[in-house]
């Protein structure tokens, strides 16, 4: 972690579990069955289960594949939320919300490239990921606890266009890790 990184960690600590697992409460009471909230909510915990993944693997190749994978859910979530989520938030009236998560999700994405650089079964290597876990996980408590449940309140023809354009995206990257779906949804800015 670079002296940048640690002094950003001790000024701004994290949230207690307690406070994350209020706010995924908050955001699972607010989505759907099976909308844009909740595949959010499902890639959340599927995003700690694959850094988990890696921090467990004690061997070379097992990192290796585990990195693979976290990347993989990492990046197609992020991409589909730049894509979709944060341009609805820009219409919804909540620009800083969207530039927060554009620029945390660039951090993330830097600091994953950098990972990618380091020798996986070395303390640099697992200083970085755990870096970049805490930086997602307080990414994501922001998103739960506030940042997406104005969204939520967007009119039945928009949540529909919001989830599909979610899934399409998130799928273009991840392939089948996304959910099944089908069929195109008219976007109910343009009517």
């Amino acid at each position: 972690m670079s002296l940048l990184d640690k002094v950003v960690a001790a000024v701004t600590p994290p949230e207690s579990e307690q406070a994350r697992q209020q706010a995924r409460a908050k955001a699972r009471d607010a989505a759907g069955s099976d909308d844009w909230l909740a595949m959010i909510l499902d890639h959340h915990v599927r995003i700690e289960e694959a850094f988990g993944a890696v921090r467990l693997a004690h061997e070379l190749a097992s990192r290796r594949t585990a990195l693979k994978s976290l990347a993989l859910i990492l990046t197609g979530h992020s991409n589909a939320e730049e894509s979709v989520i944060y341009p609805a938030l820009v219409r919804a009236g909540h620009k800083a919300h969207a530039m927060a998560g554009y620029t945390e999700q660039a951090g993330a994405k830097a600091n994953m490239g950098e990972l990618e650089f380091l020798e996986p079964m070395t303390e640099a290597f697992m200083d970085k990921l755990e870096h970049i876990r805490g930086a997602v996980a307080h990414h994501m408590y922001e998103e739960e606890n506030d940042r997406f449940l104005d969204l939520t309140k967007l009119p039945p023809a928009e949540q529909q266009y919001l989830t599909q354009r979610y899934q399409e995206e998130f799928e273009r990257y991840a392939g089948a890790e996304g959910r099944e779906g089908s069929g195109a949804v008219s976007n109910p800015m343009t009517h």
